[in-house]
C-alpha cells in the first residue's frame, strides 16, 4: 500500500447495511486508524440520521478529513455537502448508488433526489462499468453534477465483497493521489 500523509484524518462512510470485516472499508479503515461513521441504524436508513453521525464524525476530527464513501454513504456525503458547506477537505466517492433507479429498495427513497450541486471540496468518483445498482451513465451524471472527475473499473461489479474488493490495493492509490492533489489550487487535479 502507498503511504499517505498524516496532514489529514480520514473518515469511513459505509453504504446501506454497512461494510463488512472483509469489504475492502474495513480493511483501510484499520490501516489509515481512520474513524468509522456512526449511524443509528444501517439497514433502514434514514438520511437525516445519516447526515448527523457525518456532521458529529466531521465536528470531532482534529485535522482536515477526507471522507472515504461507498455506495449509499455516497449520496449522504452528497446530502451533507448540500446543507454544511465546510468541513470536508475531500471526497473519495467509490460506487454511488443511484437511489433513483426503478428497482432501488423503498427504503432508501428518501435519499432522493440525489443532490445535482457541485461539491465544494476536491472528489475523485470510481465507478463500475457493470455495477449492479447504478447504470454507468448515471455514475457519470453524478459526477458531472458534483464536479468530480470519474475513474472506471471495467467490469467490477459494485466495488465491494461480492465483487472480490477486499483490501482493494488499487483503490489505495486512488486515494493516495485524492490525498496529494488536496494541495494543489483548484482545477490542478490530475488522477
Amino acid at each position: 500500500m502507498f503511504t499517505l500523509p498524516d496532514s489529514v484524518e480520514y473518515l469511513i462512510q459505509p453504504g446501506w447495511k454497512n461494510s463488512p470485516d472483509d469489504h475492502w472499508q474495513s480493511h483501510w479503515q484499520r490501516a489509515l486508524g481512520a474513524r468509522r461513521v456512526e449511524n443509528h441504524d444501517w439497514d433502514e436508513p434514514r438520511l437525516d440520521d445519516w447526515l448527523a453521525g457525518l456532521e458529529q464524525a466531521v465536528a470531532t476530527a482534529s485535522r482536515p478529513v477526507v471522507v472515504v464513501a461507498h455506495s449509499l454513504g455516497c449520496i449522504a456525503v452528497a446530502h451533507y455537502a448540500q446543507r454544511h458547506h465546510k468541513g470536508l477537505a475531500g471526497a473519495l466517492l467509490v460506487a454511488p448508488a443511484d437511489v433513483e433507479r426503478a428497482a432501488a429498495p423503498a427504503t432508501l427513497a428518501e435519499f432522493g433526489p440525489i443532490p445535482r450541486e457541485r461539491l465544494p471540496f476536491p472528489a475523485l468518483v470510481v465507478a463500475s462499468t457493470n455495477d449492479p445498482f447504478c447504470h454507468a451513465s448515471r455514475a457519470q451524471e453524478m459526477a458531472l453534477a458534483w464536479g468530480a472527475p470519474v475513474h472506471w473499473l471495467a467490469e467490477a461489479g459494485h466495488i465491494n465483497v461480492d465483487s472480490g474488493h477486499r483490501v482493494w490495493p488499487d483503490g489505495w492509490r486512488l486515494l493516495a493521489a485524492l490525498t496529494r492533489a488536496l494541495r494543489l489550487p483548484p482545477g490542478q487535479m490530475a488522477y
